[in-house]
């Protein structure tokens, strides 16, 4: 782990040195929970521990690296033992309401809604029907809260045979449209999407409208990995827009970008699977000169959590861990490196939905000490912000654990 690497400099042409180029990089694990929030039972998930009763169910997690940064200091976690010297380390909880990557992700930049998005737990009404066909004319087939694939499997085949669109929800403030790729092309999904976002009226305004495309026979269904989420655009002011007026760029990878709609970001890079992601993020941590990366790692919460398949997630998770070896042996002296989450996403629980919980904090950065750290996830934004500006956005909630 290099946190003693020399500092780099750059020299002007009075021979003066300019300080170290920062950089900070905030990776959310998705979906990794760490033990329910005081309101959880409010939301149907009382005594949800996503990491703790993952390790359970598989037997213990073998996560050589987290384990040496603290991951088992944070909760227990059956096969990670607490780090006889860990980095900052610690829980988090949301502000606001809601459970969804919308939500957690906005606040972990300082973004806290009060009022929590709508939801249709009896599927959508007709005015947002009525959206829908308006912007793709076509008609839809399901119409209720279901899991993605299961909802393939079920009407997959009439989608083929009918053309109509297959529009579901969740637990979480979703709109979810469905086709298969030789029955509506990607291009004319996400247009459908983006139409339908731009349509959808104040009342029924949703997180996210998310292009699902998926390929296959009856039988064999698969999504691919062109997804497209359009989200409201933040509804607040937020640290990525804090950190760009401050003349700090602001990359993404994976969803994030989608998630902000943009909003506060200066490129986005891909990262639809978890290997693409790592790979843009090890290339960003190579070679980025300043500036803030923010990555999703989608497929802990997208392919294994939302299917209760536990020994996938825990596959993913070591696959991260070993790609985070790499990270620490990358970092320079002047990096800041965040892990955490957005939400749990418990594979013990009855329903295959988020769940409420804390997120994990492990902070990587010079002079960290082996401290333990409690807040909103709103601290993580602002530590990013104090880290590559030297300055706070009093404005903004949270408070950076530096």
């Amino acid at each position: 782990m290099c946190t003693s690497a020399p500092t780099r400099e750059r020299r002007s042409s009075g021979a003066h040195n300019i300080p170290i180029l920062k950089r900070a990089f905030v990776i959310v694990l998705d979906a990794c929970g760490v033990g329910a929030l005081p309101d959880a039972a409010d939301y149907g998930d009382a005594g949800a521990n996503t990491l703790g009763h993952l390790a359970h169910e598989a037997g213990g997690l073998h996560l050589p690296t987290l384990e040496r940064l603290g991951l088992g200091s944070i909760v227990a976690v059956q096969g990670v033992a607490p780090a006889a010297e860990p980095v900052l380390h610690g829980r988090l909880h949301a502000l606001g309401p809601g459970k969804d990557s919308t939500a957690g992700h906005w606040e972990l930049m300082g973004v806290v809604t009060s009022q929590p998005l709508p939801t249709y737990p009896d599927g959508f009404p007709a005015p947002v029907v009525e959206v829908v066909a308006a912007a793709s004319g076509r008609g839809i087939v399901c119409n209720r809260p279901g899991n993605g694939i299961v909802v393939l499997d079920d009407f997959g085949e009439l989608h083929l045979q009918t053309g109509r669109l297959i529009v579901y929800t969740s637990q979480d403030s979703v709109l979810q449209i469905a086709a298969h790729t030789n029955v509506v092309s990607p291009h004319e999904l996400y247009a459908i999407c983006a139409e339908v976002r731009e349509r959808l009226p104040a009342r029924h305004a949703v997180g996210r409208v998310i292009a699902r495309p998926f390929t296959g026979r009856a039988g064999g269904f698969e999504r691919t990995d062109g997804r497209r989420d359009y989200a409201l655009a933040p509804p607040a002011r937020s640290h990525l827009q804090e950190l760009q007026a401050a003349g700090v760029p602001v990359h993404t990878v994976g969803k994030v970008g989608q998630l902000f709609s943009g909003v506060g970001i200066d490129r986005q890079h891909p990262g639809a699977t978890n290997a693409r992601a790592l790979a843009q993020t090890t290339e960003l941590v190579r070679s980025l000169e300043r500036g803030l990366v923010f990555t999703n790692l989608v497929e802990t919460d997208q392919v294994y959590g939302h299917r209760h398949d536990v020994a996938g997630f825990h596959r993913a998770l070591q696959e991260i861990d070993a790609t985070i070896a790499v990270w620490l042996e990358l970092l320079r002296a002047g990096d800041l490196l965040v892990l955490t989450a957005d939400h749990g996403c418990d594979p013990t629980v009855p329903h295959t939905d988020h769940t409420r919980e804390h997120a994990p904090l492990l902070a990587v950065f010079e002079g960290h000490r082996s401290r333990r750290h409690v807040g909103p996830l709103a601290d993580v934004g602002a530590s990013a912000l104090r880290w590559l500006t030297g300055r706070d956005a009093g404005a903004l909630p949270g408070t950076p654990f530096l």
